[in-house]
């Protein structure tokens, strides 16, 4: 009777033990929308036996869960959201992962003429000076973010029916644009991915303004004691490694790019993401 207890025990403590081995990760949706989390999260599985469940909302609603201790790491991209949130204590150990760039979108049409503009903000004015119809996704995201510091940067409080907010991701936010023929603001790595361009096109790209880096943060244990910080270390250790990088770098979609591994100031000579360009064979 003593072995089988023992017996049963042992199996139990087993199975307790592999069903930890686990790390819940508030991430963003345009990452989880590019396909690089299932391209690179089963190779990390692989090699660890960590397992990693990823909560893809927007950047401002990342932020909320990890706060609130309902994750382990946070991976993002809105750097003063990011120092932000380290200040107040709920973040640790921030590393620089990745960077692509944002890119504005519009109709082939491109009836206010901002392909023909020498940076983002320029072709933000063009659009509210034509008043045509831009979508917002107008959800806290981190591309939210950077859209309002640009309208800002531009002197431009935007409303009317030009402008129209969402409230979702950056997926729901290019289908409308791509139904209505709308301007929109996009990740270049969800942009890639996108499927449903109609008459959408790529008009603008390569400002500084639109340099879009990622990072990773640990949930602070202090904070929030039941945060699995091992497992989470390991994941952050293994994520900015060179195999890791070389993966993110390796990561394409119809031979273009989606991110740049490590994150750095882009020269100004070199636009902000320069190898999101067709790879050469």
């Amino acid at each position: 009777m003593r072995l089988v207890l023992a017996l049963i025990l042992v199996v139990y403590g087993t199975f307790s033990n592999a069903s930890e081995r686990f790390i819940t990760i508030a991430s963003t949706t345009s990452t989880q929308n590019s396909g690089l989390y299932d391209y690179l999260l089963p190779i990390f599985t692989a090699t660890t036996g960590i397992e990693v469940r990823v909560v893809a909302v927007g950047t401002g609603q990342a932020l909320k869960i990890a706060q609130n201790g309902d994750a382990d790491a946070l991976l993002v991209h809105h750097r003063p959201s990011e120092d932000a949130f380290l200040a107040m204590g709920y973040g640790i150990e921030r590393r620089d992962v990745m960077y692509n760039d944002f890119i504005i979108v519009g109709p082939k049409a491109d009836p206010a003429g901002v392909s023909n503009q020498e940076n983002a903000i320029n072709g933000l004015e063009a659009i509210a000076q034509h008043a045509s119809l831009f979508i917002s996704r107008g959800d806290e995201s981190g591309t939210h973010k950077r859209e309002s510091e640009m309208w800002a940067l531009a002197g431009i409080s935007p409303n009317g029916d030009w402008y129209r907010e969402i409230g979702a991701g950056m997926g729901a936010a290019l289908n409308m644009a791509s139904s209505v023929d709308a301007y929109t603001i996009s990740d270049r790595g969800t942009w890639l991915s996108f499927n449903n361009k109609g008459t959408l096109e790529m008009l603008l790209a390569g400002d500084a303004a639109l340099f879009n880096p990622y990072g990773i943060i640990l949930v602070n244990p202090q904070k929030h004691p039941h945060v699995k910080i091992d497992l989470a270390r390991t994941f952050s250790d293994w994520i900015v490694s060179d195999e890791a990088q070389k993966i993110i770098g390796a990561f394409t979609i119809q031979n273009m790019q989606l991110f740049c591994p490590n994150a750095k100031s882009p020269k100004a000579s070199d636009g902000v993401c320069p190898t999101s360009v067709p790879m050469q064979k």
